[in-house]
């Protein structure tokens, strides 16, 4: 390894210090060289929560309309003037990854879709199983229903 590098994860190439890792998104399916079958990507539930000072209620909801349409898989999203929950599955190879694409999702969006200048405040991923699971057994969120943008 050269100095001032250090090993990415998994061994697949180096990147400088400091230097975060690229997240990329996956075709289901597509591996690259050497990987294992279980490092396919997943199906991760993700809810975000979010809040800060209250916004006007026709604004938050043009906002997350537009963010439903810049997001792929975006399930729906429930909003009041000071708050809002996301839901929506991410596609990924792992937990962390899924998490940090939720965590940089309202930042990145937040020009472009016009979002209130909120902060996260709380987030849960959870695998495709464990959604399932949760629900079967009545202790989950209850499935997206309607899918859109609703007030709380």
């Amino acid at each position: 390894m050269r100095p001032g590098t250090q090993a990415s994860r998994g061994g697949a190439g180096s990147r400088a210090a400091g230097e975060e890792r690229a997240l990329t998104s996956v075709a289901a399916g597509d591996r690259f060289q050497g990987e294992d079958p279980g490092d396919t990507p997943r199906l991760w539930h993700v809810t975000l929560s979010v809040s800060g000072k209250e916004a006007p209620l026709p604004e938050v909801r043009r906002a997350l309309e537009q963010l439903a349409h810049d997001h792929p898989f975006f399930l729906t999203s429930r909003y009041a003037v000071d708050h809002a929950e996301i839901r929506y599955w991410e596609e990924a190879r792992d937990l962390h990854d899924a998490a940090a694409v939720a965590l940089r999702l309202w930042g990145e969006h937040r020009q472009t879709a016009g979002l209130p200048p909120w902060e996260i405040v709380g987030l849960e991923v959870i695998d495709r199983a464990t959604y399932h699971q949760r629900i079967a057994e009545g202790y989950g969120p209850p499935p997206a229903s309607p899918v859109g943008v609703h007030p709380f």
